[in-house]
């Protein structure tokens, strides 16, 4: 499978051979659900918390004589049993939502997406990103040449570029641009990508891979 290969100024300079390892791999649907699902459960944080008895702020006096009543025998009005007492097993601020996935699922899941990319015709290479001028109108003009040589493209709504790395002039030249989202090799994960509905990846990205 191969790609198209265009330079800074949206100028098509030939193709290339994309990794058969990746970009032709078996596509795994519920992988990539377990790989988003955790990395959205490794997002989320425990912010509920309750107070016990110990931690209401309330009077410690006993609420009616312990024989003579009638009633039931009761301590003070912080236990759970009464309106503004203390809660009974609730939340305390330390729930793990984290759900376990290992390495090379997370390798399955990426795969799988990159080779549904491919697959799709929605992958183009960019020569040598660190060619470009950190100006968000360098940017412009980059995209809108690209989408007028690209159909898919062109109806494309989000965008995600791929470098090997965070370069600071990809990111001041396309930083305030909606819809396009700068991914980095580390951090590559299946939910972000799977946001995306074409790629825009640099050619060290390929030959990274290709290693």
């Amino acid at each position: 499978m191969k790609a198209q290969i265009y330079n800074i100024k949206a100028e098509n300079v030939g193709e290339i051979a994309l990794p058969k390892a990746i970009f032709e791999s078996k596509i795994c649907e519920d992988v990539i659900s377990r790989s988003i699902r955790a990395y959205l459960a490794a997002q989320r944080t425990a912010n509920p918390k309750t107070k016990t008895r110990s931690e209401v702020k309330a009077t410690r006096k006993k609420v009616w004589a312990q024989k003579g009543t009638g009633r039931a025998r009761h301590g003070n009005r912080t236990a759970p049993i009464f309106a503004g007492g203390g809660r009974a097993w609730g939340p305390r601020g330390e729930q793990n939502y984290t759900l376990g996935i290992n390495k090379k699922m997370k390798r399955v899941a990426i795969n799988s997406i990159l080779t549904k990319f491919a697959q799709d015709k929605k992958i183009i290479i960019i020569d040598k990103f660190n060619d470009i001028t950190p100006k968000t109108k360098e940017a412009i003009k980059l995209i809108t040449g690209l989408k007028a040589n690209n159909e898919v493209l062109s109806k494309s709504s989000k965008v995600g570029i791929i470098t090997t790395q965070t370069l600071d002039n990809v990111l001041r030249a396309f930083g305030n641009l909606k819809k396009i989202n700068l991914l980095s090799l580390k951090s590559l994960n299946a939910y972000d990508l799977s946001n995306q509905n074409f790629l825009i990846i640099s050619k060290k990205v390929i030959t990274h891979f290709s290693k």
